[in-house]
């Protein structure tokens, strides 16, 4: 199993669906200058289109909104690689800790502790634990979320409906990973993100019912390692 697969934290599919947005492999549209990345033109030349002002603009947007909650709640929507939808509620609570509670009939939970993540079979009461910093969940879970000082980060756009940031890392003997999240433009609120393994398969989350009023309960996010 893939501890990156609920990287998709919560999300319904709702994403606007217009006809001028190219689709993914899931079914999940993407703007065009977004989809010129994935298909491989050079982030720099399509970010150029919109000018590198507009972009560190979109970049401190972005930046604001992630810093100005340490907590969130809501619900979620996941597109499997195979076009599977799963949902549930999440918890986030900064540093480092995250819950994805899924729907029945599902039996999968993921958590996270600020140290690992924790995929677990509720029925067979089995989990893989990977550390945190080994999978994508960590862009959205760090303290201070400073996307003009991320290395990793390969492309920033923004249309009339998202503000979109491509992140993409390579793991040693696995491959390169990309996270692709998505705000509303005009608000520049989490709307979704899809995370692309080294084999290629996009797993999409959309996110809905957005709360940071209230902090999640910390005892949410402990693994238990016996």
């Amino acid at each position: 199993m893939r501890p990156i697969l609920p990287v998709s934290l919560c999300v319904a599919l709702a994403v606007l669906a217009a006809p001028a947005f190219a689709q993914q492999s899931n079914g999940v549209p993407l703007p065009p200058s977004v989809q010129a990345a994935v298909d491989g033109q050079p982030a720099v030349q399509v970010a150029a289109a919109s000018g590198q002002k507009a972009a560190q603009q979109t970049i401190q947007r972005i930046n604001t909104y992630f810093n100005s909650f340490k907590s969130m709640t809501g619900n979620f929507v996941q597109v499997d690689p195979d076009g599977t939808r799963r949902q549930g509620q999440f918890y986030i609570l900064k540093p480092g800790r995250v819950l994805f509670e899924y729907d029945p009939p599902s039996r999968v939970e993921l958590v996270a502790d600020g140290r690992s993540v924790a995929v677990r079979d509720k029925k067979l009461k089995t989990q893989d634990i990977t550390p945190l910093s080994a999978t994508p969940l960590r862009f959205i879970l760090a303290e201070n979320f400073d996307l003009a000082r991320n290395a990793n980060v390969t492309g920033v756009y923004q249309d009339d409906v998202f503000a979109t940031v491509v992140l993409e890392e390579k793991q040693p003997m696995i491959g390169t990973y990309r996270l692709m999240i998505m705000f509303d433009a005009k608000t520049m609120q989490l709307k979704q993100w899809t995370v692309t393994d080294p084999q290629g398969f996009d797993t999409t989350v959309a996110v809905s019912n957005l709360d940071t009023s209230e902090r999640p309960d910390p005892m949410l996010f402990v693994i238990n390692r016996n």
